[in-house]
């Protein structure tokens, strides 16, 4: 049975389609995979401000394109660049195992307190202002290697990438940098950081399901509940993220919080969702 997988076409999005394509042949009987590779509207406009133009979508409008023309079974996305909804027809059949989900600070060689940070992620840029009140923020884009090859030059002192990307890339150092992983309370992750997922038509759905983790589902479900409710894109300085038993929030309203989480939470993501944020002052 061929299954034909929508991707884009950096490097980290193909070694990611990779390794689903691996566990699709390996879950499910006489699969065998094929792979779309497209460029996507973000990927074509590299020099457009992701927070200033909207990064809803961007990243993957052509792959569900795609998916609606019916020239592939699934699409596989770094899950924190899929919006909260879907497009009509379509639905987020589940998620591979997650990675590492944190956010890892990396610093130019001999530099200890950052001037200029290049990132241009509101979410990441008013969470490391904590860390760093006099740092300046300058834009990046780039792949990951592009990314580190500029701040190796100087191009700024520092940058902050998802450590997921950099492990599924291979990369634990660089000749010139130091990488320092944040913890939850330094930087809360972006919704679904870490998880890749497969979107479909919805009658494909249940062809996939064999190669899906009920374990990523879980928890990055809930995050999108968050998301939805708040209409969160890359625009927004928004994160949730969570574990087994906790909420890591980080809002411009209000900063960092970390709350209780209890099993009929992960059971019931909307409600849990809207009552969380009703108590930390959202109004629906």
């Amino acid at each position: 049975m061929k299954i034909t997988l929508a991707t884009r076409k950096s490097p980290l999005a193909l070694v990611q389609t990779e390794m689903v394509a691996a566990r699709l042949n390996a879950k499910i009987a006489g699969a065998e995979c094929e792979l779309l590779k497209l460029v996507t509207t973000g990927d074509r406009q590299a020099e457009w401000s992701l927070a200033k133009q909207g990064g809803k979508g961007l990243f993957t409008a052509e792959l569900e394109q795609a998916l609606l023309r019916g020239e592939a079974h699934a699409a596989v996305h770094s899950c924190k660049d899929l919006p909260g909804e879907n497009p009509p027809g379509l639905v987020v059949a589940g998620f591979m195992p997650r990675e590492d989900t944190r956010d890892v600070l990396v610093l130019r060689e001999g530099v200890t307190t950052p001037a200029t940070i290049a990132t241009s992620s509101p979410r990441r840029q008013l969470q490391i202002k904590l860390l760093y009140p006099t740092a300046t923020f300058t834009e990046i884009r780039g792949n990951v290697d592009t990314r580190l090859k500029k701040i190796a030059a100087g191009a700024a002192d520092a940058t902050i990438l998802a450590t997921a990307g950099m492990n599924r890339l291979g990369i634990k150092s660089w000749p010139g940098l130091v990488f320092r992983h944040l913890s939850f309370d330094e930087s809360v992750p972006a919704v679904g950081q870490g998880a890749i997922a497969l979107q479909c038509r919805a009658e494909h759905a249940a062809l996939l399901a064999p190669a899906l983790d009920e374990g990523t589902a879980r928890t990055v479900t809930l995050e999108r509940a968050f998301q939805r409710q708040l209409g969160a894109g890359c625009q927004i300085a928004f994160a949730a993220h969570a574990t087994a038993d906790k909420l890591y929030f980080f809002h411009e309203k209000t900063g960092h919080c970390r709350l209780p989480l209890t099993p009929a939470d992960f059971t019931q993501p909307e409600q849990a969702a809207a009552r969380i944020l009703k108590e930390l002052g959202f109004h629906a």
